[in-house]
């Protein structure tokens, strides 16, 4: 299943955070991550996916 969210999580950040977290400010953080650059939001989503 980490797999799935990892490769979600280069398609589209915040849902592969979504999916690990939820709506929490990790999620929100990613939002913003990714709104201010797509890489920083990448590496912030496989971050929590590997972390947990």
């Amino acid at each position: 299943m980490d797999l799935i969210r990892i490769i979600l999580s280069i398609l589209l950040p915040p849902l592969g955070v979504f999916l690990q977290v939820g709506f929490t400010g990790q999620f929100f953080l990613n939002i913003l991550l990714t709104i201010l650059g797509y890489i920083p939001g990448i590496v912030h989503a496989v971050w929590i996916i590997a972390k947990k």
